[in-house]
């Protein structure tokens, strides 16, 4: 079976072609998620960024139901991994099986061949079974009795787990919780969406009407057109800047690494598209700095003691870190420089 490359994407799409897609695709989230806008674009966004979502939250609050929607909302293959203590390895990445009739062992696919993998609970496996996603979210490929197969695009692992001090649970290792570009949380939704959330979901449950709006090749498009999103080269620093304080941050005793750095720029970049910018803004970064940073980070003891969460000081250190000076131009941007132009870092006013 001949698959396609992760770097084998789809062209361009216009500036209105990519907004009528992603603004299709986010309605149609809608219709299962009550009240969560920024909640739903920001998992667009990770997708989008050709990154992984990790949805941690108490137990109700909708967290199977985002990544469901999400994966109905695109007309690709989708595979649903319900962790348990007993998971294998191999029932994540295949297993390679005697054929009695070739006289050789064939490969049969696991569940993490597929362009959505929704992993439901995944701290409830134990970390051995945890560990056999960390090839396929960071190169694309799984390596089977030393031969190597590589997965479909686009590729998105959609994760959902429970907090650490719940029963039965595993708190995820640092490697694997780096793999992941961005940790939400569903929380509580609010009267008003909870009251339509009765109305909508009570006698039946809207998930299962749902149907896509797109599909996998439109999906390789949008990545394309946010891979050209601009950034300048003060934003580019900023970035460094935001990671590097959290490497020397005395309340941390890790930091954020490289990898962060990468995704968050490449969040960004998709926040911006979104958003209908050619162009990343340093509000961008500031946005995505606690969904992006906070589960990467360690915090010390003592700031475990005075119950610092991770969150908080990842705020902290975003409020303390001055914004560029150099606001650079983007070459992508045409609005004349005089009259009604604005400089590419102003946000746009409705």
């Amino acid at each position: 079976m001949t698959q396609q490359t992760w770097d084998e994407v789809g062209g361009l799409l216009p500036d209105d072609e990519f907004r009528t897609a992603s603004e299709a695709i986010v309605g149609n989230i809608e219709q299962v998620i009550e009240g969560k806008t920024a909640t739903v674009r920001l998992a667009l966004a990770v997708l989008l960024a050709e990154g992984h979502l990790l949805i941690e939250d108490v137990p109700g609050v909708g967290k199977t139901k985002l990544a469901k929607a999400l994966a109905r909302s695109i007309d690709c293959s989708v595979r649903r991994i319900q962790f348990t203590p007993d998971l294998l390895p191999s029932d994540v990445t295949g297993v390679s099986v005697y054929n009695q009739e070739t006289h050789d062992f064939e490969f049969r696919p696991g569940a993490v061949f597929a362009n959505l993998v929704v992993g439901d609970e995944i701290n409830r496996a134990s970390p051995k079974t945890q560990s056999a996603l960390l090839e396929c979210m960071e190169e694309r490929q799984v390596t089977v009795d030393g031969v190597t197969y590589q997965l479909q695009t686009p590729f998105m692992v959609i994760a959902t787990q429970n907090p650490i001090e719940m029963e039965g649970t595993y708190p995820l290792p640092e490697a694997q919780r780096d793999r992941f570009t961005a940790r939400i949380a569903m929380g509580y939704p609010g009267p008003e969406a909870e009251l339509a959330m009765l109305d909508g979901h009570g006698a039946l449950d809207p998930l299962q009407e749902l149907r896509p709006v797109s599909d996998a090749a439109t999906v390789r498009q949008l990545i394309a057109t946010v891979r050209q999103v601009h950034v300048a080269d003060a934003v580019k620093q900023y970035a460094i800047d935001l990671v590097t304080a959290t490497r020397e941050a005395p309340e941390l005793r890790l930091g954020a690494s490289p990898r962060c750095t990468l995704q968050l720029l490449r969040t960004a970049r998709a926040v911006a598209a979104l958003e209908g910018r050619d162009y990343v803004l340093p509000d961008d970064l500031q946005t995505l700095a606690v969904p992006v940073l906070a589960h990467r980070i360690i915090p010390t003891a003592d700031a475990q003691l005075a119950r610092r969460t991770t969150d908080a000081i990842v705020a902290e250190l975003v409020h303390r870190l001055p914004l560029p000076h150099d606001r650079q131009r983007s070459p992508y941007d045409t609005r004349s420089a005089g009259g009604n132009g604005r400089p590419p870092f102003e946000p746009r006013r409705p």
